[in-house]
């Protein structure tokens, strides 16, 4: 198998593993699909790859999981990712990752939830109607801060994802970029 292959093909499978885990139990949006994202932008020789992957694996498991009215911000939210991490993350450091974590999660905080209060009768279409909306999406964690599910949980998948495939490129010289 040549270098490009084994490269795609073990960033893949680390990809699809994480997608994998959305079906497992886990608390609320503390889920690895931002960190996915990232990491398709950063870690795929071809880019467009990177965002194909993690998009099938999202369909994948959005087919068994469920689909809902507000599925093109949520998927339009790990594009915006995927695009931090092929632009932001492309020499990935430990500062890098964390900063292209958290400003991944505060933007998909933003956008689902500005999807939820756009055209919603529950909401007024009003600032005040979407402070209100976000001050309920703080609380559709289950009484939880936004900050331990969200925020940690793609930290947690982040760091995983980026200090794994570090570690194999250590083992395994063939999976470093030329």
């Amino acid at each position: 198998m040549k270098p490009f292959q084994i490269r795609l093909t073990t960033a893949a499978s680390l990809v699809l593993l994480v997608a994998l885990s959305r079906v497992l139990p886990h608390p609320p949006n503390a889920a690895p699909v931002m960190a996915m994202a990232l990491f398709g932008g950063a870690m795929f020789d071809k880019k467009w790859v990177g965002l194909v992957v993690p998009t099938l694996a999202m369909l994948l498991s959005d087919a068994y999981i469920g689909f809902h009215g507000t599925m093109g911000a949520v998927y339009s939210s790990f594009a915006l990712a995927w695009l931090i991490g092929a632009v932001a993350l492309r020499q990935p450091t430990f500062g890098k990752v964390v900063a292209g974590s958290l400003v991944g999660s505060v933007l998909f905080f933003l956008i689902t939830n500005f999807a939820v209060w756009y055209g919603s009768s529950f909401y007024p279409q009003t600032g005040v109607g979407l402070l209100g909306c976000y001050a309920a999406g703080l609380a559709f964690y289950n009484n939880q801060s936004f900050f331990v599910n969200a925020l940690l949980g793609d930290l947690f998948f982040s760091g995983l994802l980026f200090g794994g495939y570090a570690l194999l490129q250590r083992r395994f010289p063939v999976l470093k970029t030329a």
